[in-house]
């Protein structure tokens, strides 16, 4: 009775409630301070930014600018067309990972593997099978099916498939204004004009057609639309 008592009297019956059910104060202010230091790099790595950066620079060159428009708006362009097309992508991960997650739904790593399959989704259709076979061999991994394929393996193959893209396309950019070039080139070379740089005269004429074609809506709608 003695021995009952005393084991009774030492037993200690700690109880949370529901304070583990979901993520605490501080345990948020850690997240969202690690997101925020990293979300440059995950807005370059796993989104349209490379290929949209690249294009929008090529085409300044192309006009013959070198700080027009300067590099704050070019990464402005870029930073929101990227958000704009991966706004139906984090829509669904907020949904279906990090809300659940918020609320004590499911643990972090489930919401990670959860909100990864949307991610995984868009970026395989933004991605090569020569890029993603190239990586899934340096890795010394297995076939696999795309979609069992780890983030490690897809995100240098999609920055490789964005570099080949945007390439692509600042060359057709490219292809009109060196043509005007060319042409301005020629013309002052059979007046006996020499003194004077063909890409001083040939600059007016190529802004003026970016302009009559409205060329920066061209460019963009262009970005646009190779990503779908």
């Amino acid at each position: 009775m003695l021995t009952s008592a005393l084991v009774a009297a030492n037993s200690v019956t700690i109880n949370f409630g529901h304070t583990l059910a979901k993520p605490t104060t501080s345990v948020l202010v850690i997240l969202t301070a690690t997101v925020l230091s990293v979300a440059p790099s995950l807005l370059i790595m796993m989104s349209g930014f490379v290929r949209i950066i690249i294009v929008l620079g090529l085409t300044r060159q192309a006009l013959g600018l070198s700080t027009t428009p300067p590099n704050q708006v070019l990464v402005g362009i870029a930073f929101f067309v990227s958000l704009f097309l991966m706004a139906p992508t984090l829509g669904q991960i907020n949904h279906v990972a990090l809300q659940p997650y918020l609320h004590g739904a499911m643990s972090a790593t489930t919401a990670f593997h959860v909100g990864e399959v949307p991610l995984k989704t868009w970026m395989l259709k933004q991605t090569g099978t020569q890029e993603l076979a190239l990586t899934s061999h340096m890795a010394h991994l297995p076939t696999m099916t795309p979609t069992a394929t780890p983030l490690t393996v897809i995100i240098p193959a999609f920055l490789l498939s964005q570099l080949k893209s945007a390439f692509i396309i600042g060359f057709v950019v490219f292809v009109p204004f060196m043509i005007i070039d060319l042409v301005v080139a020629a013309t002052l070379m059979s007046m006996g004009v020499v003194m004077l740089p063909p890409t001083l005269v040939s600059l007016p004429f190529k802004i003026l057609l970016f302009v009559l074609v409205n060329g920066w809506v061209l460019v963009l709608q262009t970005l646009v639309t190779s990503f779908r």
